[in-house]
């Protein structure tokens, strides 16, 4: 450490090493490394909050990595801000103590819990992880992650008798909605299974605070090997734990002035925001970034783009985004008192839309297309309807170009495959299947039936969109033209 250079190791570093653990973690994943473990080593460095984390690892596989570097990592910061400057800025990240195996150390971590600094408690693990899974919580260790936090929980109720002020903070980062009330129902549900008794679950009731929380970066982790390899010699030193982030970030965490107390490192951060209610910003998000990025991305793929970058630098996608953001999502969205903050987030947005150092891949957004179409823009179509009682048109533009990119040629071991020129792509998408028997057959004559079938099929979209007036018309009339003419063509004569 002392042989570094000042600029990528802090003269803060070496103090965090003698901070106590304050945090236990559920996740090694990218994400918290470069968002929540990246701010408090932040905060840290500016003598607040003054907690380290100790890292649960539940999957097998080793976390020799982490060792061999004692805990440390690189964040690289990379992108452009709002006025066109380059941002490349690294951090070496002293907040992660240890990184210790729960299938190989379980009784190791369940003493974590009787630490008397312990104030909070973090995961990422995936959005299946909350689950409620019926198992003894007393396995070393238990099966879920649920059930993993439930024992740990346990511990320190037993440890410390129940008082007030061992209580602690969980703040899942799942992306799934309301994922703090979810993990507290299945937290309280195993505690009912394995009858551990009223004076806990009184506990968990008042001094346990589970948080809903949303999390927003962009976080694609170890880059390629060239990009490695230059970073690493700027850098002065190898890094196996080497993280590439966005300089955008927020996390937002529900919660009241006892949470705001806690994580006190919020205090520092614009972007990190702890209110009683973040439905604005899980609104905001949804629209926008997640809407967005559903409704072109199976345009953007089969226009012959493979990131959201080479997107950006095209004139007709470029514009594609900038029109189906400002024109049919912010003005639908129905929050009247904040349009103009709304604005300047879509403006954000598209600006980390063009950061040349993200690889945004597109058929990795196109992962489950159907329900995240229906989930996200759904209710932006209704509403824009109700508006402005016409067709958005961009919208019926990735529509169409949505069930082209759900169109299969082939199937092989239970795997379905669309084809993009002289390539072929997997749909990984639980409707695959559906999409494989709707197209069987289909002409440019008949493509109208399907697309009725398709609108008017409730299971997909809880609603019938054929009843939306035009729509089906005109997604049709770009289906078709995208049959014919390409899609490229279909959307350079729809946008330019």
């Amino acid at each position: 450490m002392p042989q570094l250079s000042q600029q990528i190791v802090d003269s803060e570093t070496q103090y965090t090493f003698d901070l106590p653990v304050k945090v236990i973690q559920f996740g090694t994943g990218v994400l918290l490394r470069g968002l929540c473990d990246y701010l408090i080593d932040k905060a840290n460095k500016q003598h607040i909050f003054n907690g380290r984390i100790v890292v649960v690892k539940s999957t097998a596989g080793s976390s020799d990595e982490f060792a061999a570097q004692d805990g440390l990592y690189t964040v690289c910061v990379r992108g452009v801000d709002n006025s066109g400057q380059t941002i490349d800025e690294a951090t070496t990240v002293s907040s992660i103590s240890r990184v210790a195996s729960a299938q190989d150390n379980w009784r190791g971590i369940l003493q974590i819990a009787r630490n008397p600094h312990l104030e909070v408690i973090i995961s990422n693990t995936t959005e299946v992880g909350i689950q409620y899974v019926e198992e003894n919580i007393f396995q070393s260790p238990p099966q879920s992650f649920p059930g993993k936090l439930t024992a740990f929980l346990y511990e320190r109720f037993r440890t410390y008798g129940g008082k007030k002020d061992k209580g602690v903070v969980v703040v899942p980062t799942e992306l799934i909605t309301d994922n703090g009330l979810k993990l507290r129902e299945c937290v309280e549900k195993l505690s009912t299974f394995n009858e551990l008794g009223k004076l806990f679950n009184k506990w968990l009731k008042y001094h346990v605070k589970f948080c809903n929380s949303l999390v927003d970066r962009i976080v694609p982790g170890k880059p390629d090997a060239a990009t490695q390899a230059a970073l690493e010699a700027k850098l002065g030193y190898e890094d196996s734990l080497l993280t590439v982030a966005e300089p955008y970030y927020l996390w937002a965490i529900e919660g009241d002035e006892r949470v705001k107390k806690v994580l006190s490192f919020e205090q520092l951060f614009d972007n990190v925001i702890v209110d009683e209610d973040i439905s604005y910003y899980r609104e905001r998000k949804l629209r926008i970034l997640n809407g967005s990025h559903s409704a072109a991305a199976p345009l953007g793929y089969l226009s012959g783009f493979d990131i959201t970058f080479q997107c950006m630098n095209d004139p007709a996608m470029s514009k594609y985004y900038e029109t189906v953001i400002y024109e049919e999502i912010v003005p639908t969205l129905p929050f009247e008192d904040q349009k103009e903050e709304l604005k300047s987030f879509a403006g954000d947005i598209l600006n980390r839309y063009r950061n040349p150092f993200i690889q945004q891949k597109l058929i990795g957004i196109t992962l489950q297309q159907t329900s995240k179409m229906n989930a996200r823009n759904v209710a932006t179509i209704r509403r824009y309807y109700k508006q402005f009682g016409t067709v958005p048109k961009h919208f019926a533009l990735g529509f169409a170009a949505y069930l082209l990119f759900m169109k299969a040629v082939k199937q092989e071991n239970d795997k379905y495959f669309g084809q993009r020129g002289e390539e072929f792509y997997v749909i990984n998408d639980e409707q695959a299947a559906y999409f494989y028997e709707k197209w069987e057959g289909v002409t440019d004559e008949t493509v109208s039936t399907l697309v009725q079938q398709v609108l008017s099929d409730t299971k997909l979209w809880e609603i019938d969109l054929t009843k939306l007036a035009g729509f089906a018309d005109a997604i049709t009339g770009y289906l078709v033209e995208m049959m014919t003419n390409g899609v490229k063509a279909t959307l350079e004569k729809a946008i330019l």
